[in-house]
């Protein structure tokens, strides 16, 4: 029944995952894996675990580009030190760059990635990995994005000026980013760098399905049968282990 999927080779009871997928989709600020632990009764490593093998499920391979008007932005964690260039000199900062659909004056779908930097190699392959083409892209005006015209886009920069006006001018983003910041400090007091495109996922997963949550519970087990293959405990450090 398991085989080959992300439950590939469980020793935890089908209820235990069935129980973990539920409170991740349906409990509004998400849950920890020291909450995980006190709800089921497992030690912090299994529920940690548990909860990164469900974000790996969390992300199908075939899903749908955004479409129509998207925002697009950066933002990184930790908050804007003064005195960085644009905002977008990292020192030990994580930089993340975000899309999000224009639907009226509502959110529609969003994506977000860890990037290295703010180059265009970065930001365009973002937005041509994540944005359908023949969209309308909305930025700021950063010189990188400038490219986007000319990879099928019709790009529309937005003179910023100061940095105050940058969740005037791209409103739904920075809403995103907001509680994004606000889920990643409250739900998990802070996430290293190592793992935090795993939470991205997450918070993408939560986010795109915030209005179905029992859909989302349901979408999360047929992913986490079979799209994705097992997920192992040396897939889950790789990270750490290559730094």
């Amino acid at each position: 029944m398991t085989s080959g999927t992300v439950l590939h080779r469980t020793r935890l009871p089908l209820t235990i995952w069935f129980w973990a997928a539920y409170l991740v989709t349906t409990y509004t600020p998400g849950v920890s894996a020291v909450q995980l632990r006190r709800q089921l009764g497992i030690s912090y490593e299994t529920a940690w675990a548990l909860l990164h093998k469900l974000r790996r499920a969390m992300v199908r391979p075939d899903r749908e580009a955004l479409k129509g008007k998207v925002e697009v932005d950066e933002t990184y964690l930790g908050g804007l030190e003064k005195g960085l260039k644009g905002g977008r000199q990292l020192l030990e900062k994580a930089l993340i760059v975000g899309a999000v659909e224009v639907r009226g004056k509502a959110s529609g779908r969003v994506r977000l990635q860890v990037v290295p930097d703010a180059s265009a190699r970065s930001l365009t392959g973002f937005v041509k990995a994540n944005v359908e083409p023949g969209a309308i892209v909305l930025t700021d005006g950063w010189g990188p994005y400038l490219r986007l015209a000319g990879l099928g886009y019709h790009h529309r920069p937005r003179t910023q000026g100061a940095a105050e006006r940058a969740t005037k001018i791209l409103p739904r983003i920075h809403r995103v980013f907001g509680n994004l910041k606000t889920w990643l400090g409250g739900t998990h007091h802070g996430v290293g760098h190592d793992h935090l495109q795993a939470y991205l996922d997450e918070f993408t997963f939560r986010f795109n399905r915030r209005h179905t949550p029992m859909a989302a519970f349901q979408t999360l087990l047929g992913l986490a049968t079979g799209v994705h293959g097992p997920t192992t405990y040396d897939m889950l450090y790789a990270s750490e282990s290559a730094r």
